[in-house]
């Protein structure tokens, strides 16, 4: 890992998202709240949260970091059969917190598949990524729109 021992505490917050693409029939099911394993959106909710809290366990030379807040929502998007996924991680630390967002977000699409794939094998989990950093030594990020 790398030395942050030296570098100052500071406010730091990450932003990440993804979707997952279900198809009519899973969506259905979902919005519905009709699938066997119970209620995919809560359970996946929950299960980013700890996605994010766990992340120095899965990612091996990741920092263990005291997070000050995690906030995953999912929301349904009718006309494309998927779910979208937002990530926030918040800190006041050394080191900045986009591994614990884009974990959040990659914990909660690993969910919404487990729990869907008896009725389709098709779902697609797409589009993880960092949307927006404040904090520490490289300074703020938002994603473009439009990357060229």
């Amino acid at each position: 890992m790398v030395d942050v021992g030296q570098k100052a505490s500071t406010s730091r917050v990450a932003v990440a998202s993804g979707r997952v693409l279900l198809g009519p029939k899973v969506f259905d099911l979902v919005r519905d709240n009709q699938m066997k394993k119970g209620d995919v959106i809560t359970v996946a909710q929950l299960a980013g949260v700890m996605g994010a809290k766990h992340t120095s366990l899965l990612i091996p030379l990741c920092h263990n970091i005291s997070l000050s807040r995690v906030d995953v929502s999912l929301s349904m998007d009718m006309e494309s059969n998927a779910i979208t996924i937002r990530g926030e991680a918040r800190t006041t630390g050394q080191t900045g917190v986009e591994m614990e967002a884009l974990t959040a977000v990659s914990t909660a699409a690993l969910t919404v598949y487990d729990m869907c794939k008896a009725v389709s094998k098709d779902i697609c989990i797409t589009s993880i990524r960092l949307d927006a950093k404040s904090g520490g030594r490289s300074g703020d990020y938002k994603r473009r729109k439009n990357p060229g």
